[in-house]
């Protein structure tokens, strides 16, 4: 497993204090035009973040199955 990207903001690491991470919601239309560029640029950062788990909703999970199941195949 690759290590995660963390910003350096100055404070020891070893401070005692737990990273804790938090949730944001962002409107999938601005997520994946976000993504859209960096994979056309291909960003290396996609690639250091490919392997994150992501929360999505039960419905657009079953919408993003059925459309993988109808893609023809390469």
């Amino acid at each position: 497993m690759r290590p995660r990207l963390r910003l350096f903001i100055g404070e020891d690491e070893h401070s005692g204090t737990e990273v804790v991470e938090r949730e944001v919601a962002i409107e999938l239309r601005e997520l994946t035009a976000i993504l859209a560029d960096a994979i056309i640029w291909d960003r290396s950062w996609v690639s250091d973040v490919a392997d994150e788990r992501v929360t999505i909703s039960a419905d657009l999970y079953e919408v993003l199955m059925v459309y993988k199941q109808m893609r023809p195949s390469a």
